[in-house]
């Protein structure tokens, strides 16, 4: 009999036991899997799942649902609150073109997955090789589930000061991954404006230009901290 690729034996990159992921979970006691099945593993992971839950009504009913599985990631914000600008990318995404993206060029914060390492050294590992810039001091933001619906992958959020001088290379992505990433210094008032206007239409790039705005380096509340102790003479230090 010819085995499944991905369940009991390699898929093309070598894994199996794919079918496993979900079967062990406890934390909802209304909520039992009775099974996981791989649909697809050729890069990323499509299970369809069956699953026994309890409604709030008291009875049981059994559900199935497909998930797909591209691993976590993370995402920086990069901000020079003294000039007032941002740190952003373009380029292509084909899901968003197939669905209506006029040309699928898309505006974004830098980001990308997980890849085994922990979300703090890939968010770093993603900046300087999309953006050119070597990062310092980060702040985390709460992670954030983005399609919950059907996609189980969790991104992590970040925000970070860059300067001119913090920029190591032009950026632009690795060429041998097909990446062809264009950089934007934007000024944060315009960047806002954009997402007014439709022109940034990417979820995670929106949440933190308006996490920004309202708590974050341009907020009214750190501009007044700013100016109160810039006339006594303070210093204000990032978050």
């Amino acid at each position: 009999m010819t085995g499944v690729p991905g369940v009991d034996v390699p898929d093309a990159r070598g894994r199996t036991g794919l079918d496993r992921a979900g079967r062990d979970l406890t934390g909802n006691p209304d909520v039992v899997v009775r099974d996981v099945e791989v649909l697809s593993s050729s890069w990323y992971v499509n299970r369809r799942t069956t699953f026994e839950r309890r409604g709030r009504d008291g009875a049981w009913h059994t559900e199935q649902r497909e998930t797909h599985d591209r691993g976590n990631g993370a995402t920086v914000l990069l901000h020079d609150t003294e000039r007032r600008t941002v740190l952003l990318t373009r380029q292509f995404r084909l899901p968003a073109y197939v669905n209506g993206s006029p040309d699928g060029l898309l505006v974004e914060t830098a980001a990308g997955l997980l890849d085994e390492q922990d979300a703090e050294s890939a968010v770093r590992r993603e900046a300087e090789e999309e953006l050119g810039v070597t990062v310092g001091a980060l702040t985390r933001l709460p992670d954030v589930f983005m399609s919950p619906g059907s996609v189980t992958e969790r991104l992590a959020f970040f925000a970070g000061p860059y300067t001119p001088a913090d920029r190591v290379s032009a950026g632009g992505g690795l060429a041998e991954e097909g990446e062809d990433i264009e950089v934007l210094e934007l000024p944060f008032d315009e960047a806002l404006a954009w997402v007014d206007d439709g022109r940034i239409a990417d979820a995670k790039t929106i949440l933190l230009l308006q996490w920004a705005a309202l708590r974050g380096p341009f907020s009214a509340r750190r501009s007044s901290a700013g100016a109160a102790l810039a006339g006594e003479g303070g210093v204000v230090l990032d978050e």
